[in-house]
């Protein structure tokens, strides 16, 4: 199963996001998003809930509990 973190690492590099771009995005610092994606870190609900919004992609799919990105 994939992680959050790889997870969240492959949707930023498929739209060619810098990890500050992301950051600037959902309001966080650049090192969290890095944090984010070596899970050292965990996100908010709100964090969660922009990062699903943006990539538009289902919670499940985001967290690793899904492999089908679609919502619904």
């Amino acid at each position: 199963m994939t992680s959050f973190g790889e997870r969240l690492n492959q949707l930023r590099k498929s739209k060619n996001l810098k990890a500050e771009d992301l950051a600037d995005i959902v309001g966080v610092k650049r090192r969290i998003i890095f944090m984010y994606e070596k899970n050292e870190s965990k996100p908010s609900f709100d964090v969660l809930i922009a990062l699903a919004d943006y990539f538009d992609v289902s919670l499940d799919y985001l967290v690793g509990r899904s492999d089908k990105p679609m919502r619904g």
